[in-house]
């Protein structure tokens, strides 16, 4: 039992952990925490679901399954293509409204509330356009296979989890080994110095939305596959968001995965324990011991 909790995490995690990447990067080079992100989410996977449809439409057989998955070609198409448009939305998004704050010199707490203000839009958004009603990428459905030690997963799961990490594997050698990369742990260290040594920052700005939507969609993707589409999903992962970015401390982008699969565990423990009315809680509880015990977070600095 406890081996399959942890599997439950880990799948929650992946979710989570994926967004709070996209969070934490738009604090350490914008510094303001961004709570619309998590409609980036839920935008994510509606454009997704479009996308899917409007390829269904045109080449029926790209719906057929992929061995045992619940979804096909289409979707994987569909999933690269929404991303591009995500990182678009969060393109728009800077320039009508965050970049203007910026340019006017605008305080923190200024942009935060546009950010809640953008986040409530977006969502209005969402549901005059789809309404409220949930949405599925497949109906499809999967019997979870055991995987030794009391384990049971479904594929679409097993996908989850491998895509998360390919995604983390491919931001960290990103980040890592390549002269974008540099530039934006060099604005993240200090704007004003990075701009002097020859660094667009502006640019840094635009890769950062990118990387940032598209993550979120991404999780929006994966969470479609395993629950459900609804215009309420972002919103609804916001508070695991930043508890996984404050607990790997923020700027962290292993500290955000890291975060999102400990949250994803505490949400599986609290769900097992007390009931899955308590799962935002767990995050809650998480969250404020986090503050208590170690603001910085795991990987954070003072």
């Amino acid at each position: 039992m406890t081996l399959q909790i942890l599997m439950n995490g880990l799948v929650a995690g992946s979710m989570i952990g994926l967004g709070a990447i996209g969070v934490t990067l738009t604090y350490s080079i914008l510094r303001f925490p961004n709570f619309a992100h998590g409609e980036l989410i839920a935008w994510g996977a509606y454009l997704a679901l479009t996308v899917s449809a409007l390829i269904g439409g045109a080449v029926g057989a790209s719906m057929d399954p992929i061995g045992p998955f619940s979804f096909g070609w289409g979707l994987i198409i569909a999933f690269v293509l929404a991303m591009g448009l995500t990182g678009a939305l969060a393109l728009a998004l800077d320039w009508l409204l965050f970049k203007r704050l910026r340019n006017q010199g605008a305080v923190m707490i200024i942009i935060v509330m546009a950010s809640f203000g953008a986040s409530m839009a977006l969502r209005s958004a969402l549901e005059f356009i789809y309404t409220a009603q949930p949405a599925y990428f497949t109906r499809e459905l999967q019997i979870a296979m055991p995987l030794g030690g009391g384990v049971r997963a479904t594929p679409d799961q097993l996908f989850a989890i491998g895509l998360t990490a390919a995604l983390v594997f491919g931001i960290h050698l990103l980040l890592t080994r390549t002269p974008q990369g540099r530039a934006m742990r060099a604005v993240s260290e200090n704007p004003s110095l990075a701009s002097l040594v020859g660094v667009d920052v502006d640019q840094v700005i635009r890769l950062v939305w990118i990387m940032g939507a598209a993550l979120a969609c991404a999780a929006g993707v994966i969470s479609g596959i395993l629950v459900q589409i609804r215009p309420y999903m972002g919103f609804d992962l916001l508070l695991p968001l930043f508890a996984a970015t404050i607990l790997g401390g923020i700027g962290s982008v292993p500290g955000a995965i890291i975060g999102g699969l400990i949250v994803g565990i505490g949400e599986a423990l609290a769900v097992q324990l007390v009931g899955a009315e308590w799962r935002a809680g767990a995050a809650f509880v998480i969250l404020t011991a986090i503050l208590i015990v170690r603001p910085t977070g795991i990987f954070g600095r003072a």
